[in-house]
Parts: structure tokens; sequence; C-alpha cells
């Protein structure tokens, strides 16, 4: 087998062993920085929080006995480094912001 065409599945069987290096891997960052691998850390932090509460699982580790959510997690990680940038006028806010937003939304009014 060619190591060098590994799919998504082949790289992380479970949510939990993914990295920020597979996922600049997946990004097709040759030489990620530093800056750029604390954007990923974070970004699967949020990635995990996002499906946990859009799922209702309670718990993290719950999430390796769903194997679609691994690439769930790439592509929302992915949308996240694609989207650095954050439009704070209400006409342009990024979707997958306002969505992970809404999650915590307390302001009904």
């Amino acid at each position: 087998m060619n190591t060098d065409n590994k799919t998504v599945t082949e790289e992380a069987k479970k949510v939990s062993s993914i990295t920020a290096k597979d996922i600049a891997d997946y990004l097709r960052l040759s030489d990620p920085s530093e800056k750029d691998l604390n954007f990923i850390e974070q970004s699967i932090a949020s990635a995990k929080e996002f499906i946990m509460v859009k799922t209702g699982i309670l718990d993290e580790t719950e999430l390796d006995k769903y194997p679609s959510f691994i690439s769930v997690l790439y592509v929302l990680c992915a949308d996240m480094y694609d989207s650095r940038s954050l439009y704070v006028d209400k006409t342009n806010l990024n979707k997958l912001v306002e969505s992970i937003l809404g999650l915590h939304d307390r302001n009904f009014l």
C-alpha cells in the first residue's frame, strides 16, 4: 500500500486520534507554522464541541463510536482554517461561526 496516498480513515480511525498534523496534512500545509498548528488544535477542540452539542453527545470519548464523525471533524477544521477571518457585521457572519454561536445563544430577543 502506498502510504503517501492514505485516506482520512486510514490516517485516523478514531476522532480522538486526529492530531493537528493530520489536519495540516489534509489542508496540504507543507510546513505549518507553530501559529498554524495552534490554530488547528483550537479548531479540533471547537469542532469536537460543535459535534457534541449538535448531536447531544455528552462524553467526548463517545465520538470514537461513530466513524462518520472523522470526516465531519476534518471538514469543520478545514472550514475554520479557510475562513479564519470573521466579518463582524450582521450580514456577513460566517455560517459555521453563526452555528457555533447559536448553540450557546441565550439572547432570544
